[in-house]
């Protein structure tokens, strides 16, 4: 029997790449790169769908999360998902191989979006992050009748037992019909965002050894990381839910100023772990923009000539002008909108309705038909249609009802 091993590509060095991730490295791949700042929002998104909407909305996202895993880990190998001699080294090129053309322009597009999101909405919670570190101090100092105003999961139970009883309703909070459907559709967005996974997929399982077949690994890895991060995220959800009802905040570590140590504490655990993740999340699209300039204008000095800098008391160093203008440019921006709209639940909201449809069920489930060449009308392409065309509805719900939200926030 052939080796399929034998057609992994070569780095320049000519030595083969070694993969030998495995199941649990997997696990802690997608456990890690899932659970973010969209978790702080949960419990107010329980408060908008009530006791039984929420959590079955979140269970609901987990699941279809998990279908599209297990659809976009078989377009990592083409043509035959398991012994296919060519691979993908990330979501763009598994778009490329398996659709191309106009598929491969907008999956593109559609992923930079996200990333360049994801810088937006990580600015907007560190800077809550260290706002809310602030105000406990603040009111620590002063009481908590003091003007202390700037310009998890444990501490949710511990105010839970302090209260006594277990806040919230089945229906969520109480208000007009017109406001509880935009509401409700900023909740689904805030879910929506907190299942990042599809765009890391196949990176993650690029990493895996076989045998077994790497898509086998990945479903199993999947399937054991969606439910550790559902239960976690019904665990912050419903504990934050249960201690503040209809007051429940937007992010659930600004309902807490005592013990003031362990508010600072989480907090600032907040602020590194999305100082990591913005350079995490904003490296690929840094990569790409610039390799694409590189190949558009080789004869350029501005975007292919490294300078030589020399510095008092430093070491030389090199300067590229285009990766310090753009990649200035690049911070200045997520910055200045994240100033301008530090709206963070409805900025999630928008970021959940506008990567959820495209990046996590389009074009998965096209790639999947596309290798499998699944004929028109028969029961399995009314299916994949079928779920295609209720999440697609869903999304669409999330970004017009948090697009709202901010408008609402803004002329407030």
């Amino acid at each position: 029997m052939e080796n399929k091993e034998e057609s992994t590509p070569l780095l320049q060095n000519q030595f083969p790449i070694k993969r030998t991730g495995t199941v649990w490295t997997a696990v802690a791949h997608i456990v890690t790169g899932v659970i973010g700042s969209g978790v702080l929002s949960l419990a107010w998104s329980l408060a908008q769908l009530g006791w039984v909407a929420g959590p079955f909305a979140i269970i609901l996202f987990a699941i279809i999360t998990l279908v599209s895993a297990y659809l976009l880990c078989n377009s990592y190998r083409s043509p035959d998902p398991e012994y296919g001699p060519r691979r993908s080294s990330s979501y763009l090129d598994a778009v490329n191989l398996h659709l191309g053309g106009n598929h491969g322009w907008l999956s593109g597009f559609c992923v930079h979006l996200s990333f360049f999101g994801f810088g937006i909405a990580y600015n907007v919670t560190t800077a809550i992050s260290i706002r809310a570190i602030l105000k406990a101090n603040c009111y620590h100092k002063n009481g908590h009748e003091a003007d202390c105003e700037f310009g998890g999961m444990g501490l949710a139970i511990a105010q839970v037992v302090g209260n006594g009883i277990i806040k919230g309703s089945i229906e969520g909070i109480s208000t007009t019909t017109y406001e509880k459907v935009w509401l409700v559709a900023q909740g689904l967005g805030d879910i929506a965002f907190s299942y990042p996974f599809a765009v890391i997929l196949i990176e993650i399982q690029d990493t895996l050894k076989s045998p077994p077949p790497e898509n086998v690994t990945m479903r199993k890895a999947s399937t054991i990381s969606l439910f550790v991060t559902t239960f976690f995220y019904l665990c912050c959800g419903c504990s934050g839910y249960a201690a503040f009802g209809d007051n429940t905040p937007g992010n659930l570590l600004n309902g807490f100023y005592e013990p003031y140590w362990l508010v600072d504490f989480a907090n600032a655990c907040i602020v590194f772990h999305l100082v990591g993740a913005y350079q995490v999340y904003s490296q690929p699209l840094f990569a790409n923009v610039e390799s694409w300039l590189s190949f558009r204008f080789p004869e350029s000095q501005f975007v292919n000539h490294i300078y030589t800098l020399k510095l008092p008391l430093l070491p030389a160093f090199g300067v590229n002008l285009l990766r310090l203008c753009f990649r200035s440019a690049y911070v200045a921006s997520t910055t200045i909108i994240a100033v301008t709209f530090p709206y963070f639940n409805q900025v999630l909201g928008v970021l959940g309705g506008v990567i959820f449809w495209p990046l996590t069920i389009y074009f998965p489930v096209k790639m999947y038909m596309s290798q499998c060449d699944i004929e028109a009308w028969t029961t399995k392409w009314i299916l994949l249609q079928t779920f295609s065309a209720f999440c697609f509805v869903v999304g669409l719900f999330a970004l017009v009802g948090s697009i709202e939200g901010i408008i609402t926030a803004r002329l407030s």
